[in-house]
């Protein structure tokens, strides 16, 4: 739709996703600088802010120096001087188009600015004398061709009449080219007479069209010549050519013919080409004696399409005959398409939409028609397309989802051919990143992680490493490891195992015992860096494998300190008798457990053996009567570990019959010198310990004494608090409460002193009778706390503070007043001692403790 404007008008249009204007405003030429054009921000309703936060910018256009946006103000200005004639010659109309592009979101407007003409060119005469030779017998109406005058302005500022100066043989007739110029030609109305007037001098002055109306003039001196009755004569009145642009130097155009009827030298032919348009009739040459029309200089279709030139024919004479001939110039192909990029963002992110604009790209060809027709183009296997926008500009959009863990940059190779024959491309390559984003979690190199690590170990032994691989990049791909809150046997796997949230090293927090844990699993998380972050668990599995840190516990025969345990053996046995059986075992497992059992000592060697693997001492000859009674064997039990620990058992055997003898026997059996001088030892050793530790008692108890003694001293000569004296009749109930506090809280008490009526001191929520009070203070008394503000007691005895006091944390009871009466501490006689009281008005009841 349009929008008409003071000084021009809006033309907007839509393309693909965002809006793109086409604007128009008119101004005159030779505006001075910094001359408002228009408002390009109300004209396409943009806002300032959006201006200057999409970087607003003046792209494209050849002559883009001469306009000038301010973003700050939204307006376009004049940057440099407009000369209309410098920029587009002839050419109407003439205009400036370029384009101004947003970013963050793209957005293309085009904006063309028509410059008018003012009328700033006066018409002249590329030649201040024009002089020519005419024959006195030339006929009336013979015809001579003015030299065109030259008004660089356009249309009504142009050249518009010719005016001749009286005289008393010419008249000047005006025509008109096909393309809208003029030109004068002298008509002879009157026969000359050399003999009258050898030559007469002529001006012809050009008027424009403008306000103020500009003139030019030209001096004309016609030399009357002897009679040459014919004038030449084309063969036609227009001649037709074509010739090919960029056609070289001497190029065949056209060949032009002209008859004269005379003989003579009154016959012979000059042709010549008239100065009507300036400088363009030096691009072509025409042979004076054959007509032929040849290239003079250089043709470019782009800046002139068609040449239009007047044909004379003069003869020796002097008389002339005009013609014209056209020349078309044919465009060929001979300008590669020229790619500009307009807007390009180097990265895209990972996460955008098919449909993002990643640039607009501006694609000129100076060839026209179908050699001008351009299609861009990209590689097809790339997730991209090409889409025109406005005329000449296309834009780079995405055409699929990015991956940039896949593909993480672009090299995108746009080409612009046109239609020609044969055809021009050119190319550009824009390289493209894209930026990541936290779409791919952590992924460890194994489902699950084994390793064993044998018991024992050092705290901070590294036991195995966890990796974790992110196909992210940058902060995305920093991954941490954080071990999953998953308790073992009632404890947190923190007391058992620490993780490197860098390096994913396990270390071991504590030493393992094989015989308490064998085996830990639990979970490690694998966190990126990225936001939101995103984690990946996987399992740990670790076993603790033994090692041989137990010695075999022999488990009979039990071996007792005091008393004397003996296997008695007949003196009947036969070889092999099974006297006893050494039991033992190893907490250890596997060939740490397995155990041997061999005899160490023994009384008599050649008469007990031992199961190597089975413990059991047997007989390995006959029992004699010469055989002693008293059997003492020593077995050493020893398992399989490296290095090997053992455990020794004392096997005592009683040969004999009947047990009458073996008490006989073993009445003077006596303990080896060794066990008796170690139990001397420790019972000396324990009478000193408990001799040090009575004295130690004693001596404590006499400080403390004097340390009371010194604490009463002291706050009786203080200034704390008295109890004051009431007279009996203004405290008619007087009731006191003793607090017992020992060291074991759960045994401190509360007692009343001297009950007389009901107590007016009570717990909160509790009724306040006596024996009620008696059970809910009968608690933990070394939770006790008050207002008081003695420092000693506040710190030693009344930990936890309140408004109020507590007998009992466990109940979290604060101590209140009943009945209306108010609780307060009304003196602290020493760290032992204190009073609280109820008070209403004049009547008081006393609560005292003390620590005993």
């Amino acid at each position: 739709f349009l929008l008409q404007g003071p000084i021009g008008f809006i033309l907007l249009s839509f393309f693909l996703d965002g809006v793109t204007g086409q604007i128009r405003y008119s101004i005159p030429e030779e505006m001075k600088k910094s001359s408002l054009i228009g408002n390009v921000a109300q004209d396409l309703a943009l806002d300032l802010k959006r201006l200057r936060s999409g970087r607003a910018r003046i792209v494209s256009g050849e002559n883009m120096h001469y306009i000038d946006l301010k973003t700050d103000k939204g307006i376009l200005v004049v940057n440099e001087r407009i000369d209309r004639e410098e920029l587009c010659g002839d050419v109407t109309p003439c205009s400036l188009s370029f384009e101004i592009i947003l970013e963050n979101p793209i957005e293309l407007h085009r904006v063309t600015v028509e410059i008018l003409d003012i009328n700033d060119n006066a018409p002249f005469f590329p030649n201040k004398d024009i002089s020519f030779e005419m024959s006195e017998s030339a006929t009336v109406g013979a015809k001579f061709p003015v030299e065109s005058a030259v008004d660089a302005d356009v249309k009504q500022n142009g050249l518009q009449n010719y005016i001749l100066s009286p005289n008393n043989y010419f008249v000047l007739k005006q025509q008109a080219n096909p393309d809208g110029t003029k030109y004068a030609e002298l008509v002879l109305q009157k026969p000359l007479d050399r003999e009258e007037h050898p030559s007469l001098s002529l001006t012809v002055m050009a008027l424009d069209g403008g306000n103020p109306q500009r003139s030019g003039t030209v001096n004309i001196i016609v030399s009357v010549l002897d009679a040459n009755d014919n004038a030449p004569v084309f063969n036609q009145s227009v001649y037709q050519a074509v010739v090919v642009e960029n056609a070289s130097k001497g190029t065949y155009v056209t060949t032009v013919n002209a008859t004269d009827a005379d003989s003579g030298s009154n016959g012979e032919i000059i042709f010549s080409f008239s100065k009507i348009k300036g400088s363009k009739v030096d691009i072509f040459s025409i042979d004076e004696n054959s007509g032929v029309i040849s290239v003079a200089g250089l043709i470019d279709y782009e800046k002139e399409k068609k040449y239009e030139l007047r044909l004379e024919a003069r003869d020796r004479g002097g008389l002339t005959g005009t013609s014209k001939v056209i020349i078309d110039v044919s465009d060929v192909n001979d300008n590669v398409p020229v790619i500009n990029i307009m807007s390009f963002s180097n990265t895209v992110s990972e996460d955008a939409p098919p449909g993002t604009t990643i640039a607009v790209i501006n694609v000129k060809d100076a060839d026209s028609e179908k050699n001008g027709q351009i299609t861009c183009t990209i590689d097809k296997k790339l997730p991209f397309k090409i889409v025109s926008s406005l005329t000449n500009y296309y834009n780079l959009i995405a055409d699929q989802p990015f991956d940039r863990e896949t593909i993480s940059e672009y090299d995108i190779k746009i080409t612009a051919t046109d239609s020609g024959s044969p055809p021009l491309s050119s190319s550009d390559t824009l390289h493209l990143q894209v930026s990541d984003v936290n779409d791919n979690g952590p992924v460890f190199d194994k489902n699950v992680y084994s390793a064993q690590i044998t018991e024992n170990n050092s705290p901070g032994q590294s036991i195995i490493t966890v990796s974790a691989q992110d196909s992210d990049w940058n902060q995305n791909a920093r991954v941490s490891y954080f071990l999953e809150d998953t308790h073992i046997g009632g404890n947190s796997v923190s007391n058992y195992v620490s993780i490197n949230s860098e390096t994913g090293v396990l270390h071991a927090v504590r030493s393992f015992d094989y015989e308490q844990i064998k085996e830990i699993n639990f979970n490690v998380k694998a966190q990126d860096g990225g936001s939101p972050p995103l984690s990946s668990n996987v399992t740990v599995k670790i076993m603790i494998q033994d090692q041989n840190d137990n010695a075999p516990q022999v488990l009979y025969p039990v071996q007792t300190g005091g008393s004397l345990v003996a296997e008695m053996v007949p003196r009947s046995a036969d070889v092999g008798y099974l006297v006893t059986k050494v039991v033992a075992v190893d907490v250890d497992s596997g060939q740490n457990a397995w155990l041997s059992y061999k005899l160490q000592k023994a009384t008599d060697r050649a008469l007990f053996e031992v199961g190597l693997q089975n413990g059991e001492v047997r007989t390995i000859r006959q029992v004699t009567d010469k055989d002693a009674v008293k059997q003492r064997l020593t077995v050493i039990v020893e398992d399989n570990g490296q290095p090997s620990r053992s455990a020794t058992v004392i096997v005592n055997v009683a040969v004999a019959d009947s047990f009458p003898e073996v008490l006989s026997e073993f009445t003077d059996f006596t303990h080896d010198k060794e066990y008796n001088e170690n139990l001397t030892f420790y019972l000396v050793l324990a009478l000193a310990v408990v001799s040090f530790l009575f004295i130690t008692c004693v001596v404590v108890i006499i400080s403390v004494k004097i340390y009371r003694w010194r604490q009463s001293r002291i706050l009786y000569h203080s200034n704390l608090p008295v109890i004051p004296y009431y007279p009996p009749r203004t405290l008619p109930h007087v009731y006191n409460y003793e607090v017992c506090r020992t060291i074991d809280s759960r045994k401190s008490d509360i007692k009343p002193m001297q009950p007389m009526s009901q107590s007016l001191l009570s717990m909160d929520g509790v009724e306040t009778g006596a024996p009620q009070m008696d059970r809910q203070l009968s608690g933990n008394c070394s939770q006790m706390s008050t207002l008081v503000s003695h420092p000693s007691l506040m710190k030693l005895f009344f930990p936890t503070a309140y408004n109020g006091f507590y007998l009992d944390n466990r109940f979290q009871k604060p101590m209140v007043c009943t009945d209306g009466y108010s609780l307060s501490l009304h003196g602290v006689l020493s760290d032992w001692t204190g009073s609280v009281f109820c008070t209403r008005g004049a009547d008081r009841r006393v609560f005292r403790w003390k620590y005993c």
